[in-house]
């Protein structure tokens, strides 16, 4: 896994912009996440930007100490403003060297800095592939953080703990671009459109 330190922002911006092109009809639709509709994704996005802007802040506590699958993803009203301002927040927070340092918690899970980066990126990147295919919107995610989700995947295949995460791997093969492999090592089809 990369013990790089990248900017957030490219990849946020990435997702602000797709949230902005979802459209209300769209919110019940399925995304490539099994029961998590898109209302569900944005609610999750919304969260994990909260907790891993907290995690790189070292701010622990309720955001920080709350593991994903103990609460359903919420989406309230005003989530079109506040999901822009959150991602916002979180690639400030991981501006400071010093979010990259140490040790930090996020999801309940006590990790070092550098790898709860790593996760953030991972999670940014996959999350706007399954924003962007379940509201058949183009995604092109930032270079940098998609090199860091595909080196945090390679990493994980050998993880016991992969199966609490990620699905099995979806064969894909080296010759298909960076994007497709990082979404087939998660265990998601790279194929996957919505119906």
């Amino acid at each position: 896994m990369s013990d790089q330190i990248i900017d957030l922002g490219p990849q946020t911006l990435v997702l602000a912009r797709l949230a902005e092109g979802v459209v209300d009809e769209r919110l019940d639709d399925a995304t490539p996440c099994p029961r998590l509709p898109v209302r569900a994704m944005l609610g999750h996005l919304l969260g994990l930007s909260v907790a891993f802007r907290d995690a790189g802040l070292k701010d622990l506590g309720p955001t920080t100490d709350t593991a994903p699958t103990d609460a359903e993803p919420q989406l309230g009203p005003g989530w079109r403003e506040e999901l822009p301002k959150v991602l916002g927040e979180l690639a400030e927070a991981w501006r400071d060297p010093a979010a990259w340092t140490g040790a930090t918690r996020a999801g309940g899970v006590d990790l070092p800095g550098a790898v709860a980066g790593a996760v953030a990126v991972d999670e940014l990147v996959l999350h706007g592939w399954d924003l962007a295919r379940a509201t058949g919107q183009p995604y092109e995610p930032d270079p940098a953080a998609l090199r860091v989700a595909y080196d945090f995947q390679c990493a994980s295949v050998g993880d016991p703990m992969r199966g609490e995460i990620f699905g099995p791997v979806v064969p894909v093969p080296d010759s298909s671009p960076l994007l497709d492999r990082t979404v087939g090592l998660s265990g998601r089809a790279p194929g996957w459109r919505r119906g």
